[in-house]
């Protein structure tokens, strides 16, 4: 851009040509004589502008006299207009000379010096557009709403200079020269009045995080004002849920340093004292309700510690069960009286009837690609329907768990009749399709690389299409699978799977198996944790490429084997995440029979469970049991063939290899599996101390069990059925290229013959 074309001079922030024309305070017509008649209009400097259009902005015209303060209106009317850079006014015998110049016309927006912020970004910021009319008023509101975008992304230290490069025929271009500086950080966030939690305690607590080289994947260490209010309920619930029922926040401050690089952020608060629970009662006015019946759904008594989240995961509880109980229109309200003295909280729980009011209708927006009766079926609502707040939360909670939005949010709002409502279903859909690469490494399949592409709603159906590959040193797999989420118009998950593995298991039993087949399946709910589902597999597995050396039982297995098999699982599941659950059980209980064809007849049966629970006391320490057991037997004069059988070791009990323990022929150290076999675990997660959003975690564990088979009768195949048990730590980490978990065990009991593995090592990632 050539020097020479620049305009002299930076444009003046907050020194307007509107508010100051022609170097003058305040626009006036000086130097008019307040006398004679106006005989003649002259509109003169327009090029752009008609002059009728001047005029017709003036106060006066043609025949009346010259009036100063009619003419001074005119003046600051066309100043007013945005038009013009300057008006003058003057009387020339009995004639009025307008003299204007014209504001230019913007050829061009450009920006210069950005790079955290696209110029899109920039863009849509701004009112002015390309062949709009030039004002020193809109520039300098669009040089403030930059700056206001870059203080929202954490740049408060960003200046911007409007330059304008003058063109011919009046025209401009505009260019904003941007510096935008060092991103602003939280160099400290720091309390004052805390008492009973310490500085990193709070911190953990709100989402603003103190600025540290590992927070460059977050923007939580920038300051943003939104943020910090929302800090302040954040500490609010937290201290709430600890029992400090008088808890405020007296003020949060942010202060920017002289250089605008960083923030000190102070909240000051006053803890208040620490409350238990007192006496708690239900009372109702509901006619032929007994409200003692609803007494467990208060999971808390006396001499607890006063929890706020508590009473309102209760109010819900009791809205549910009422609505269960047929009081479809309730009101659960609780009513809290304070002994400050005696530090007890009494509560009551008021259940009362509440306004009887219907839905008159379901109006779902913003779905541009699913369709309707996707959305429906997640509500537990329709028309027609009582309404009921704690149901339309729960339809909030299913729709968003379709994953096919960004957003989703269920209100309500009056209807047309003072006894119905309208729900109103607002989403902003997301893309559902995706393709995926994936590589890492563990110590069960060594290096790996998978790819899949799939369509989780497709053609906007809530239907899920997939084709995946797995590539690994030791396992290689192809599938495609298919799911109609509800089968038949109902609540059924149908679907089929087609797949190709090919295993290489010479490391511990000496032979690879290809397996084809196929799989259809259909599961349902029984009640709102209970699924049982339904399948029925064909697969055609080949054992081979086997060494002379391997032992005789796997050398016999070589050859083809059909499977048909049909299965059945129930599920109870009441965890409150299925990928980091800190409360909650999961129990499952199968069955598989294969002979429905094939050449392999056999039933297998597997069952187990495990249970989660945040440790009393210990914030984020996590305890976990699971136990599972399975047996497996052949009717028919069958054999079950090697692959079919159940392996122990490696993810099911650390501190063993894969197949590590169990029937072994020791003369070729080939594992020959089992078909009875119990394990558990007993384990610890707890937090290492460091920032939480280094996603480090630690845990300790103690793992255990057997796997052993009918007798064979041969003095090389061992086979004790005896209770092996190993213990040890590790470290899991989440890190931004995917899960990281290292673990070191040492066996507790073990045999001679089995196969150790202290040390498990697993990465993996998808992008």
């Amino acid at each position: 851009m050539p020097a020479a074309m620049v305009f002299a001079g930076i444009l003046a922030i907050g020194t307007d040509a509107a508010a100051q024309p022609s170097g003058r305070d305040t626009p006036s017509a000086g130097g008019i004589r307040a006398s004679g008649v106006v005989a003649d209009i002259r509109v003169e400097g327009t090029e752009r502008i008609e002059k009728a259009t001047v005029r017709s902005y003036l106060k006066i015209d043609v025949g009346q006299p010259f009036d100063g303060e009619l003419l001074d209106q005119s003046l600051k009317e066309l100043f007013k207009t945005g038009l013009f850079a300057d008006v003058t006014l003057k009387q020339e015998g009995n004639a009025l000379v307008v003299k204007v110049a014209e504001n230019p016309i913007i050829n061009r927006i450009a920006f210069e010096g950005n790079s955290h912020l696209k110029e899109d970004q920039l863009q849509t910021e701004l009112q002015l557009r390309p062949r709009v009319v030039y004002t020193r008023t809109r520039v300098q509101n669009d040089v403030q709403r930059i700056l206001d975008l870059y203080r929202r992304s954490g740049r408060f230290a960003a200046t911007v200079e409007p330059k304008i490069i003058k063109l011919d025929q009046n025209r401009v271009d505009l260019v904003f020269e941007i510096d935008e500086g060092a991103r602003t950080e939280v160099r400290r966030i720091n309390f004052v009045g805390n008492d009973k939690f310490s500085r990193g305690a709070l911190q953990e607590a709100i989402r603003t995080k103190e600025s540290h080289w590992y927070r460059f994947l977050s923007n939580d260490d920038n300051y943003d004002p939104d943020r910090l209010n929302y800090d302040k309920d954040l500490l609010r619930r937290y201290y709430l849920g600890q029992g400090y029922a008088d808890f405020r926040v007296i003020s949060a401050v942010a202060e920017l340093t002289p250089e605008k690089d960083a923030f000190y952020i102070t909240f000051t608060i006053e803890e208040g004292e620490r409350y238990k629970f007192g006496k708690i009662d239900l009372t109702t006015t509901l006619k032929g309700l007994d409200p003692e019946v609803l007494r467990p759904k208060i999971n808390f008594e006396a001499g607890d510690w006063y929890d706020a989240n508590l009473v309102e995961d209760t109010i819900t509880k009791l809205t549910n069960g009422l609505g269960a109980l047929q009081f479809p229109f309730v009101d659960v309200r609780p009513r809290i009286s304070r002994d400050r003295e005696g530090r007890k909280i009494d509560l009551v729980f008021d259940l009362n009837e509440g306004p009887r009011t219907y839905i008159e209708r379901i109006d779902i927006t913003g779905n541009v690609r699913t369709l309707d009766r996707v959305v429906r079926r997640e509500l537990m609502l329709a028309e027609g329907d009582p309404f009921n707040q704690a149901k339309m939360k729960r339809s909030e909670e299913r729709v968003k768990n379709l994953n096919f939005f960004e957003k989703v949010n269920v209100t309500n709002a009056e209807g047309t009749q003072p006894d119905q409502t309208v729900v109103q279903v607002d989403v902003t859909e997301r893309s559902t399709g995706e393709i995926s690469l994936g590589a890492g490494f563990s110590t069960t399949d060594g290096a790996l690389g998978d790819f899949s592409i799939s369509e989780h709603n497709l053609l906007g159906t809530g239907r899920d299409l997939r084709f995946g590959a797995t590539l690994s040193t030791k396992r290689r797999e192809f599938d495609v699978s298919f799911t109609e989420p509800y089968f038949l118009n109902r609540d059924l998950s149908a679907g089929f799977d087609v797949f190709r593995v090919e295993r290489n298991n010479q490391s511990y039993s000496s032979y690879s198996e290809t397996n084809n087949g196929f799989s259809l399946r259909l599961g349902y709910p029984l009640t709102e944790h209970l699924r049982h589902r339904v399948a029925y597999s064909l697969t055609d597995t080949r054992i081979g490429n086997i060494p002379l050396t391997a032992s005789k039982y796997v050398l016999e297995q070589g050859g083809t084997h059909v499977i048909s098999q049909i299965g059945h699982e129930l599920t109870y599941d009441t965890r409150n995440s299925r990928i980091d659950p800190t409360e909650g059980y999961l129990l499952h209980f199968s069955n598989d029979i294969a002979g429905l064809g094939g050449n392999e007849k056999f039933i297998r049966t597997r069952a187990g469970g495990s249970v989660f629970e945040t440790l009393p006391g210990w914030d984020k320490w996590v305890g976990s049991l699971t136990a599972e057991t399975g047996y497996l037997t052949a009717y028919g004069g069958k054999q079950v063939s090697i692959s079919n059988r159940f392996f122990l070791g490696g993810d099911t009990l650390r501190g063993f290899r894969v197949a590590g323990i169990g029937p072994r022929d020791v003369s070729s150290s080939d594992a020959l599996g089992g078909n009875l076999f119990y394990r558990g675990s007993a384990e610890v997660r707890f937090p290492l101390g460091l920032p939480e959003e280094l996603g480090i975690s630690g845990h300790t564990f103690t793992d255990f069990g057997t796997l052993t088979r009918s007798a064979v009768g041969d003095p090389n195949v061992k086979d004790s059925g005896s209770l092996r048990a190993a213990a040890g730590v590790g470290l899991m980490w989440r890190s931004p290229m995917g899960p990281v978990g290292v673990d070191i065990a040492a066996p507790l009991r073990r045999e001679s013959y089995d196969k150790i593995e202290q040390f498990r090592f697993n990465f993996g990632t998808r992008f």
